[in-house]
């Protein structure tokens, strides 16, 4: 009974993960191939290019998805955890003098992960709405206001939670998938010598044949893997078999199939290249197969919506962006979040794209950059990752990964070529994204070595305060009762609100907690080793609380936790203090001018500490102070 329990578990969450991991890549027929015959249809194609072009697909799926993301990246787990800055915070345990340049790698790979996050609701949308022209041409007009309505409402529902929806996410995908694989196969016999596609010759001829064109047609072939990314991203979410399996089993023979499929209606009418996804279909399922493909790219959009907030959370605890308010919008599943700035920030880019570019054809020449990109920055990281942690030799580890490199570096400078055409789109926005998490970054370094030069030695300060109350020296400050409780992010030194506080108000308080809360470089802690405490004096307790980059930093929760543990303190005679710092620009400290404006601008923008840290509101208490940065 036991056997079948966890069987069907298992098979549930592998048809999740049909519907969040593959929910982006099972969108890419509708556009990939119809992109990719566009460099070689202006003469007409023919037999050659267009098993040679299914080839390059089958077997970039293949290289790319099966092998280096389905069958390797997902054991490179961070606890469980998958993701850029999940392999990032792993390295950085024993970086040594690789730290720069493994952060900047990390920086680059989730800000093109942002860049993706903006450029796939609006292509994939546009894509499937896009079928609608084919059920009559007076809806052509009609394209871009539903596809609008659609985005809009897609962002408008993130704060309801995606909780209720995700239970129809794998179902409706899986039919997706199921759908696409039996159009491919009505198809396949329209033209039996599509299945020459199998054999990588074909792919390879066609490049050496084609040169340039070839290499142009690359970057639409890319197309095939677009989310392939999110594999590795909700590892944590599903965990390895399920993911593998549901690739195996039903996501890798439907798109092969459904690839295939549309290679052979092109052989035997090829005037179906305009739009050979739908044209596959009889024109009595083509109303249900344009809502269904709808469905299944508001799906993908979600996807990658969902992974933007989780990766915009690991940023924030893990020190590269400011805090920004975050909602949970589940009760039991704290993955389930929303981040109503970066929803608004996604929703204006998205909106912007679509306005911009108009259709999918012009979007899609924007897309392949931040994706391949990503792809080459998570091969890198993979190579520290298995010199560092499966302890290979470099020789070896460099074998292994080199011809992987050398063939995404050619798919990037496939993709590079369409700069002109929109591909500066996702580069400005991953530049952007990387000089902001770098602008914070250095910005909280430098402030922290700033503070430190000034700040008194914790312990020093400790021991003279209860010298000058015990001797009843006239400038001892006045004892108060209750607990005060001081947040730090440096537990060596005096916080600047306790120095503030005995300096203007003369009063200390009976027992004094200086609280540092830190985000160790693992997903989650368990409660019982969350804390750590340790007696100073009979005024002074430091007590450090430890959060994994994939929880929620609720200090409430945690000191509740520890008054259970026997730490003993009454909340209504407790008062939070917090410094409130005013930043000030110096072109002098180390950072532009420009920079330090940025700094200071994200600094003001941050989350109430007292909300973000789930501080009682009615006893907080602020202390400012004037910093020059």
């Amino acid at each position: 009974m036991s056997h079948d329990k966890s069987l069907k578990h298992f098979l549930m969450v592998a048809l999740g993960s049909v519907g969040v991991v593959y929910g982006d890549i099972g969108t890419s027929p509708l556009y990939a191939f119809r992109e990719a015959l566009r460099p070689v249809a202006g003469d007409g194609v023919t037999q050659a290019e267009v098993i040679g072009i299914i080839s390059l697909m089958i077997w970039t799926l293949t290289i790319i998805v099966t092998l280096k993301y389905v069958l390797f990246l997902l054991r490179a787990d961070n606890h469980g955890e998958g993701g850029t800055l999940s392999l990032l915070a792993m390295l950085m345990k024993t970086a040594g003098g690789n730290r720069a340049v493994l952060m900047m790698l990390g920086l680059v790979g989730a800000a093109l992960f942002m860049g993706d996050a903006m450029i796939t609701p609006a292509l994939s949308v546009l894509s499937a709405v896009e079928g609608v022209k084919l059920i009559t041409p007076a809806l052509d007009e009609a394209v871009l206001p539903i596809s609008i309505v659609i985005l809009i409402a897609l962002f408008a529902i993130q704060s309801h939670g995606t909780g209720m929806v995700a239970r129809f996410f794998g179902p409706i995908t899986a039919i997706w998938f199921l759908v696409m694989g039996a159009g491919g196969i009505a198809h396949i016999s329209d033209d039996l010598s599509i299945l020459w596609a199998f054999n990588p010759v074909h792919a390879v001829t066609f490049l050496l044949q084609e040169r340039f064109v070839g290499f142009v047609v690359l970057g639409a072939v890319f197309l095939t893997v677009t989310g392939a990314e999110a594999l590795y991203a909700d590892l944590g979410h599903f965990g390895r078999r399920p993911i593998q399996w549901a690739w195996f089993v039903l996501v890798f023979p439907a798109l092969t199939l459904n690839y295939l499929g549309q290679g052979a209606l092109v052989l035997r009418h090829p005037e179906a290249m305009d739009n050979p996804f739908f044209l596959m279909f009889p024109s009595w399922a083509l109303i249900p197969v344009v809502l269904l493909a709808t469905a299944a790219t508001i799906i993908a959009s979600q996807a990658v919506i969902t992974g933007a907030f989780s990766l915009v959370r690991q940023a924030i605890h893990l020190g590269y962006l400011p805090r920004m308010e975050i909602l949970f919008t589940s009760e039991t599943n704290t993955g389930q979040i929303f981040l109503p700035g970066v929803n608004m920030l996604l929703l204006i880019g998205v909106l912007a794209l679509v306005l911009g570019f108009e259709s999918s054809d012009a979007l899609a020449t924007a897309y392949g950059i931040s994706v391949t990109g990503a792809m080459v920055v998570t091969t890198l990281m993979a190579f520290e990752f298995v010199r560092a942690r499966w302890h290979w030799p470099r020789g070896v580890a460099a074998l292994a990964l080199a011809p992987l490199l050398a063939l995404e570096l050619v798919f990037f400078g496939a993709n590079l070529l369409k700069i002109h055409d929109g591909g500066y789109v996702p580069v400005l926005l991953a530049a952007a994204f990387t000089v902001i998490m770098w602008t914070w970054r250095r910005g909280t370094d430098i402030l922290a070595e700033k503070m430190k030069r000034t700040d008194v030695p914790l312990t020093t300060f400790a021991e003279s305060i209860e010298k000058s109350i015990e001797s009843k020296s006239p400038n001892a400050p006045v004892s108060v009762p209750g607990t005060a409780i001081f947040l730090t992010s440096d537990p060596e030194s005096a916080p600047a609100a306790l120095m503030h506080n005995l300096k203007h108000n003369h009063v200390l308080h009976e027992k004094n907690v200086i609280l540092t809360i830190r985000t160790v470089n693992k997903p989650r802690v368990s409660q019982e080793h969350c804390f750590h405490v340790e007696k100073m004096s009979e005024r002074f307790v430091l007590i450090e609380l430890r959060f994994g980059f994939m929880q929620s930093q609720n200090v409430s929760q945690a000191l509740a936790y520890l008054r259970k543990c026997g730490f003993k303190f009454d909340i209504m005679a407790t008062s939070f203090y917090l410094g409130r710092r005013k930043l000030v620009p110096d072109a002098e400290s180390g950072m532009p001018m420009w920079q330090d404006r940025l700094f200071i601008a994200l600094a003001n923008a941050a989350s109430d500490p007292s909300d973000y840290f789930h501080l009682p509101a009615n006893r907080v208490v602020e202390l400012g102070s004037h910093v020059i940065i």
